[in-house]
């Protein structure tokens, strides 16, 4: 097997979530560089997995990482917003028995700084894919002053948006995702575990490969199939997507959808999709946080789809 370049986090609770299916087919959203689904193929040796990403390079490596396993594997391009919709025409949701995301950039993307993730990059550019047309340079340099005070604010949750979008315009443009984070740091708030341009980052990141639209159109497409039977699991690294996953679930969960304020039922009390298998979201233990600190933000939560009380 080859070297994976980066460890996958919570990979026991993944393991453990899926350990129970037998067969089937099992959907990992976010195939990176094939660590997630590596384990997968191996602790469930008749199952059969469909991998997305959008990330040329990931594709490249998984292929090779994962071509012992055959004609069991199966890898598309694209947005998983938009390729499990075109998977969950072409197969039977009845065979699909688990859906795994990982939400988020991965630790390779983050180390090649050619990539423009890191706050060490010579580039400003932080696209997944990178034959996608908008990129961190133009949202930085191009966005009016009212469009980055959005993000800055919806997307990386920042007290001081108006001043750190003020600023961006003023000393414009950037080249680099180095030159930005030194440039706002003084104007950017300091913790002990994080680099103070962390929130910027990903505020700017979340804008060029709508994390979040993805993340919601995932779910959308999930509820609007949900295969009967399969485990959806989402891993997640900060609060706005946990929070769009733990309200998504909590939404399937319910029977009754009336208003609160309906004196009476009448929505007819069976639009429950399954159940939540995860009251509190799952984190990591203490000895994969000592070996990857990535794995300190991770949050996975977890439901059953299970409509019909058959699984």
């Amino acid at each position: 097997m080859q070297d994976i370049p980066h460890i996958p986090v919570l990979y026991r609770e993944v393991i453990d979530v899926f350990q129970d299916i037998k067969e089937g087919i099992i959907i990992d959203c976010t195939l990176g560089y094939g660590g997630h689904s590596s384990m997968i193929l191996e602790s469930n040796p008749n199952i059969k997995l469909i991998g997305i990403d959008q990330d040329q390079t990931a594709i490249d490596f998984s292929k090779k990482r994962l071509s012992q396993y055959g004609q069991r594997v199966s890898i598309k391009k694209g947005r998983f917003s938009q390729v499990i919709k075109e998977i969950l025409q072409e197969v039977d949701p009845k065979e699909i028995k688990g859906i795994l995301a990982d939400i988020g950039v991965s630790s390779l993307q983050l180390d090649q700084k050619e990539r423009g993730f890191s706050f060490e990059s010579d580039t400003l550019d932080m696209r997944m894919d990178k034959d996608a047309p908008l990129s961190a340079s133009v949202v930085v340099n191009e966005y009016s002053q009212n469009e980055l005070e959005h993000i800055l604010k919806e997307y990386g949750e920042l007290r001081n948006y108006k001043k750190l979008a003020s600023v961006i315009v003023q000393k414009r443009p950037f080249v680099s995702s180095k030159e930005l984070s030194e440039a706002l740091i003084p104007y950017l708030p300091r913790g002990k575990k994080i680099h103070p341009a962390t929130l910027l980052m990903q505020a700017v990141r979340i804008e060029v490969n709508d994390e979040l639209g993805e993340l919601k159109g995932l779910l959308q497409t999930i509820k609007e199939v949900h295969p009967p039977c399969a485990k959806v699991a989402i891993i997640s690294f900060h609060s706005l997507e946990d929070r769009i996953v733990k309200q998504e679930f909590v939404k399937w969960s319910k029977s009754c959808i009336c208003p609160p304020e309906a004196f009476r039922c009448e929505c007819g009390n069976n639009h429950n999709l399954g159940k939540i298998l995860t009251r509190k979201p799952v984190t990591a233990q203490a000895d994969e946080l000592k070996q990857n600190a990535r794995s300190r933000s991770a949050k996975l939560r977890v439901f059953q789809m299970d409509k019909d009380n058959e699984c």
